[in-house]
């Protein structure tokens, strides 16, 4: 399987991964990595492979895309090849799944419903198709599908957002606001009394309400936290910068003085944002 001339055609696209694939599965002539694998060892590096799709796109680093992309797609082949050799589906199969999906839920463009309709309108039909797929699956519980493999702050949106749809919501952000008061005591109270298996149970609760926060404000929490996340590396960087211009690390300073050249950059992008 491994001189199938396949492999080595440059113009092979999909059907060439595929072989290629295969060839590391052989159970003869493979790779004993790639013959080891199973769908739960490749899970994690498919969730990888996906946020470093969305870290190209971010940097914008098109050639970078690129690659990412194939390595996602290989991810996707992955999966497809053990299912196939487990017998439960093939490559085919998971393509005609989504092309069959896209054309259902897309009725205003491959089928008769009318075009102009606005993007809230065909929000709430992708919902009622996506409804009626779930009951066709016997999914009758309201969260039924929300995967468990998002990202935390992900899941407890998409979570929050289904109880919405049927009433269990509050009405606007002040009783948010309230919950996340009472959560912030609760999390002090547990800091000074609790075990820390109840300090995590209630930090959980504040994060899950600031993510209920969040959705109110119609911000994406994942969205502003990789936001904070790369501000916060951008002015640490500046510390550093700083202190190296005196041959100094971090570790040779204070937090005072740390503190100082982190409002230092802080000005800095500020005024350079202004300007």
């Amino acid at each position: 399987m491994a001189h199938d001339p396949l492999i080595f055609a440059p113009d092979g696209s999909t059907a060439r991964l595929r072989a290629i694939m295969a060839a590391l599965r052989d159970p003869s002539t493979g790779c004993p990595w790639d013959i080891e694998q199973d769908f739960a060892s490749i899970a994690p590096y498919t969730i990888e492979e996906a946020y470093e799709v969305a870290d190209a796109i971010e940097k914008q680093d098109w050639p970078a895309l690129q690659g990412e992309l194939g390595d996602l797609l290989l991810q996707v082949v992955y999966h497809a090849q053990l299912a196939e050799e487990a017998g439960h589906f093939t490559f085919a199969n998971v393509a005609k799944s989504i092309s069959d999906k896209m054309v259902a839920r897309h009725p205003h463009v491959f089928g008769d419903e009318d075009r102009e309709k606005s993007a809230a309108q065909q929000v709430q039909d992708w919902e009622t198709v996506k409804a009626a797929e779930r009951a066709a699956r016997a999914q009758s519980g309201v969260l039924d599908d929300v995967a468990l493999g998002l990202p935390a702050l992900m899941r407890a949106v998409k979570l929050q957002k289904r109880a919405a749809r049927v009433g269990f919501d509050w009405p606007d952000t002040a009783q948010v606001l309230d919950k996340i008061a009472e959560e912030s005591a609760e999390l002090v109270e547990a800091r000074d009394t609790l075990t820390p298996a109840e300090v995590a149970e209630e930090m959980g609760d504040l994060l899950f309400v600031m993510a209920n926060l969040a959705r109110h404000l119609e911000v994406d929490p994942e969205e502003a936290l990789r936001a904070a996340n790369a501000k916060f590396t951008r002015r640490f960087r500046a510390i550093e910068a700083a202190l190296a211009d005196q041959n100094r690390r971090p570790q040779d300073s204070n937090l005072t003085e740390m503190d100082a050249l982190w409002n230092a950059a802080k000005a800095a992008e500020k005024g350079n944002a202004a300007g």
